[in-house]
């Protein structure tokens, strides 16, 4: 096995390094790391992995332990989706080509422990990289990639043989991970250069004189630099994640102190009875939109309510989101079902699945009344101005 195109034996500070480049959908990569191991018989195996993932992947009914409510209070529901669109995506290709997303990975592992050898999880908490590529990416950018991963959700192009059959024979994850670097360059540092880093340093100090690592094959020519090099990476800087910019405090604050300015420059020029008025346009043009999203999503009639009610008081205060609000009350009122959380993948994958799993649903109530609060709030911005200027 030694001999594969997908092997590679690096000599690093006196130990060898033996690098098995997998596909993440592939039964062929899954048979090639089982026979690697068992031949090589290494002091410990190195996966492509963090704890989060390796759960993931090692516990089917992993959503099921899910703690919503935790979720939304620590502000995480688009890390929760953008995990979901990920996992989605591997599940989908590991149907078509008929073999476990990660089946691989999880191979590592079980051959580690039928030899009696550690294995040892060297990636990056997905957390990070999620939260580091977003903030490398500029609010144009940002705004591309929600868009393209929307329409990720409904596109879905026939395969045929030979698009199946090249897929097999490469690292499909790696291979999607270099298509956004080379449609967002400002993604690829964090997607795909810090993960080389980062994992060869992890392997670097993972004990033993003579290891196995199991990674994506993209990743093979980054990390065989690294360890060659030898010189010892730093990992603080690449687990840190950095703070909002004080720009975006700034404007986030600066929106609202500006239309309550708006609506005494109101009172000033038009009188106090402008003001109601045009508290009232600002009180319909923002919760009309929210309540809309609300509507769009299949909400249950309080989550409506609460779009109504939240979004002229969140749209003022940056520091509340609509969405969260209304995400919230429509976990109360419609919680997900066990079989739902079994379900979410496959349902991920369909727009009637979007909209039927009480998971999914809430998730579409947070994107679709955020998006709605925000629009109503840049018309009743420029409604009030109109008041002012006219």
């Amino acid at each position: 096995p030694l001999a594969s195109p997908d092997v590679r034996v690096v000599a690093s500070a006196g130990r060898e390094i033996v690098l098995i480049g997998t596909a993440h959908v592939s039964r062929e990569s899954t048979e090639l790391v089982r026979r690697v191991i068992e031949a090589t018989q290494p002091d410990g195996v190195c996966i492509e992995l963090d704890a989060g993932r390796y759960d993931a992947l090692s516990k089917p009914q992993r959503f099921e332990q899910l703690d919503l409510r935790q979720i939304m209070r620590s502000r995480q529901l688009p890390t929760l989706f953008a995990n979901l669109l990920l996992a989605a995506f591997q599940h989908s290709l590991g149907v078509k080509l008929g073999v476990k997303p990660g089946a691989e990975l999880l191979e590592g592992a079980r051959v580690a422990e039928a030899l009696g050898k550690p294995f040892y999880l060297c990636d990056r908490e997905v957390r990070i990289t999620l939260r580091r590529a977003w903030a490398a990416l500029s609010w144009w950018k940002k705004s591309l990639l929600v868009s393209a991963l929307a329409e990720s959700l409904f596109a879905r192009p026939e395969m045929s043989e030979d698009d199946l059959r090249e897929l097999r024979e490469r690292d499909v994850m790696s291979q999607l991970l270099a298509e956004l670097a080379k449609a967002f360059p400002g993604l690829k540092a964090v997607l795909i250069d810090e993960r080389d880093a980062y994992l060869a340093e992890k392997i670097r100090q993972t004990p033993g004189a003579k290891l196995v690592a199991v990674v994506g094959a993209g990743h093979i020519a980054g990390l065989a630099a690294h360890l060659e090099r030898g010189a010892p990476i730093a990992l603080a800087p690449l687990e840190s994640i950095p703070p909002p910019s004080r720009w975006t405090g700034a404007i986030g604050w600066a929106i609202p102190i500006a239309i309550v300015a708006s609506l005494v420059a109101v009172g000033i020029v038009r009188g106090p009875a402008a003001v109601g008025e045009s508290s009232l346009v600002w009180i319909l043009a923002t919760g009309i939109p929210c309540a809309l999203g609300a509507v769009i999503a299949f909400g249950h009639p309080a989550t409506i309510l609460s779009a109504f009610v939240a979004a002229p008081i969140t749209t003022l205060h940056p520091a509340i989101g609509a969405g969260y609000v209304t995400a919230f009350v429509q976990s109360y009122f419609r919680p997900p079902l066990v079989r739902e959380f079994s379900a979410v993948l496959d349902d991920l994958s369909s727009a009637r699945g979007l909209w039927r799993n009480r998971l999914l649903r809430i998730l579409l109530v947070f994107v679709l009344t955020s998006f709605g609060a925000c629009a109503g709030m840049g018309l009743g911005a420029s409604q009030i101005v109109g008041r002012i200027v006219s």
